[in-house]
């Protein structure tokens, strides 16, 4: 069977049985179309004369390029995907993908808001003394005090509030419900827009509204985070995710319990919340470096 005529047969497969997104099967078919340029000008037009070496020569070709690691993966991801395929059909007999390693992508640690930068939203004199400026205000400090993701916080309902449970309802990934408490200054800082908001909007079924009537979408939240924190903060980049990584480095540099961060970010195992911990081993080899003795002297 000749590698295009599979590569068309994938493509149907993915569209009308697996029934992926346009742009899905798009980035697949392109991948394996740039694998098949290699081939063909390797001599090589059969699936079933296709080695672990063709594929090395083509992941080699690609990284020489300046493909990045990630990009890389992902491409290998595809062609992995491919493969399965063509043994399903039993065009090719044996795992040539078995042989071919993923590059490592780097790890990198999460960036996050120092508590000074944060502090700087409870203190700064950037907000209107309007409606906007205390929605924008309640925004920064919800993200950064709930760690909630910016989806997240748009879908808000004025019900979500319980203020004698002194919680907030979040409808996370895969519409699973998780309850988040909070604090009685964030709570009046809600009912005091609350009363803004019903002035401004009344009646609007949704917690956060934009000057046009409309509930906020989650790029708005990403424009205000972008908006306020550009000046507030010096972090290599800012971004709504960033407060999210703020709140559980933030929270396990006081203590708090990894399991209990996990349960509050709504990750659904513990890998997910597990990077954390490096920033506070980072945080804790500062406070050693600058506050014990030995460290101090020997200037280690």
């Amino acid at each position: 069977m000749s590698i295009e005529e599979t590569i068309k047969q994938y493509e149907r497969y993915l569209l009308t049985e697996k029934r992926l997104a346009a742009g899905t099967v798009k980035n697949y078919i392109t991948d394996l179309g740039d694998l098949m340029l290699h081939l063909t000008e390797s001599g090589v037009t059969e699936v079933s004369d296709i080695t672990a070496r063709d594929i090395r020569g083509w992941q080699m070709a690609n990284i020489e390029a300046g493909i990045g690691e990630g990009t890389m993966k992902r491409k290998l991801s595809s062609v992995r995907s491919w493969f399965r395929f063509l043994r399903s059909h039993k065009w090719v007999e044996r795992d040539v993908m078995a042989k071919i390693a993923a590059p490592k992508t780097p790890n990198r640690l999460p960036v996050f808001f120092k508590e000074s930068e944060t502090e700087r939203i409870y203190e700064a004199n950037i907000f209107t003394d309007d409606y906007e400026g205390e929605r924008d205000k309640l925004i920064l400090r919800m993200l950064y005090e709930t760690g909630m993701r910016r989806s997240e916080l748009a879908n808000l309902k004025p019900e979500s509030i319980d203020f004698s449970g002194k919680t907030i309802k979040v409808l996370g990934k895969g519409n699973k419900e998780r309850y988040i408490p909070v604090e009685d200054e964030l709570l009046r800082n809600i009912e005091r827009y609350l009363t803004l908001k019903e002035k401004e909007h009344p009646g609007n079924a949704n917690l956060f509204i934009t000057k046009h009537g409309c509930g906020i979408t989650a790029n708005n939240v990403y424009n205000i985070v972008k908006k306020y924190m550009s000046t507030l903060s010096n972090a290599e980049r800012i971004s709504p995710h960033i407060f999210r990584h703020t709140f559980a480095t933030h929270m396990l540099n006081e203590g708090a319990n990894i399991d209990a961060i996990k349960e509050l970010l709504g990750h659904a195992n513990l890998n997910a919340t597990e990077i954390y911990t490096h920033n506070t081993r980072e945080h804790l080899k500062e406070a050693y470096k600058h506050a014990h003795p030995r460290a101090k002297k020997s200037g280690k």
